[in-house]
């Protein structure tokens, strides 16, 4: 008997319910391999895959069980009625010689594609309130009255009193120069978020007063006055997270795709009205809903409205207060700003 029949055998020997987010086409026996995502993993055995950690049980012999390496091997299995993931940790082979080797490092794989993410964070920031700009530090000039300037150009910018704290910038000091870029807002108008573009680094030459010296060690664009200068941030990514829906039900909008895109697909960055406020985290997978349009009905030419659509999913990998970016992870159709997020069912 083949395998998947011995698969369909188990599957219609258990309660319905218990199985029914089981793909029918489910393999029994699963090996990662290099470059596989943690939802690339989950989508093998799950029609969604954020409900992963109800499959992941059985494991106690695992140390971190969030961690699966290439080589591990995941079979589906029961446990009690219910459909788990049982997971054989592959082992690593050296060859044995006269001199020493050393056992060549495993990297976990990632829950998405991180370098897309890590990358993206490496270039935008959200500040929370408008107020806080007036906080930050700003170009004044450049050297020898220059109007824009480049990598191993000097520059001149301005903290205020206000600078303290954690954008207090002080000789030494690594620091990344940022543009204004499009504020989020409500549908009512509120600021949600002000994103802020990395233009370039400098390093903190001196600093007298309000004025600091800076040397642009590296720049994307050409630096100008009135560029912010921020300390630093923090964009390294916890990826010991497991992709999951949010407990509470959310409902949320599109706002923008970083870059002025409007027309969005699978593997694209967007920005939502969603943030920490609201409960959101890192891993939270959110469905994406498209409006259906306005028909004139033929016999009473009333305007009616067609019910959205499921079009999408995405996930959280940098929530703010009010605001959150997110990853695309699946597109049925071409997604626009405006389409609605919501807790998936």
């Amino acid at each position: 008997m083949g395998i998947f029949s011995i698969v369909g055998l188990l599957l219609a020997a258990l309660p319905v319910q218990a199985w029914e987010r089981v793909r029918d086409d489910a393999p029994s026996q699963y090996t990662v391999t290099k470059g596989n995502t943690l939802w690339d993993i989950a989508g093998e055995f799950l029609y969604a895959p954020w409900q992963w950690p109800e499959l992941w049980r059985a494991n106690p012999q695992i140390e971190n069980p969030h961690l699966i390496y290439p080589g591990d091997n995941l079979n589906l299995d029961n446990c009690q009625g219910n459909p788990c993931i049982v997971m054989e940790r592959g082992q690593q082979t050296v060859k044995l010689s006269p001199q020493v080797r050393t056992l060549p490092h495993r990297e976990a794989i990632t829950p998405l594609p991180l370098e897309t993410v890590r990358a993206f964070l490496r270039d935008h920031r959200i500040i929370n309130e408008k107020e806080a700009l007036e906080e930050l530090a700003y170009v004044v000039a450049g050297d020898n009255q220059r109007l824009i300037s480049g990598a191993g150009d000097l520059i001149f910018a301005r903290s205020t009193d206000a600078d303290t704290g954690q954008n207090r910038i002080v000789r030494g000091d690594p620091v990344e120069i940022y543009r204004h870029g499009e504020p989020y807002q409500s549908a009512s108008g509120e600021i949600l978020g002000l994103e802020l573009i990395k233009i370039g680094e400098a390093y903190v030459a001196r600093r007298e007063g309000e004025i600091i010296q800076l040397e642009v060690r590296r720049a994307n664009q050409e630096v100008r006055n009135d560029d912010l200068i921020l300390p630093l941030e923090e964009t390294a990514l916890d990826d010991n997270f497991m992709p999951r829906a949010p407990r509470a039900e959310l409902s949320g909008t599109i706002l923008a795709v970083p870059g002025g895109v409007r027309f969005i697909g699978r593997l694209q960055v967007v920005a939502i009205d969603l943030g920490s406020r609201d409960g959101l985290q890192t891993g939270h997978v959110l469905r994406i809903d498209q409006a259906g349009e306005r028909v004139n009905d033929p016999r009473t030419q009333e305007v009616l409205q067609i019910p959205a659509e499921e079009a999408g999913l995405l996930m959280v990998f940098k929530p703010y207060d009010n605001v959150s970016y997110a990853l695309v992870m699946e597109a049925s159709r071409t997604l626009e700003v405006g389409d609605s997020v919501r807790t998936p069912r």
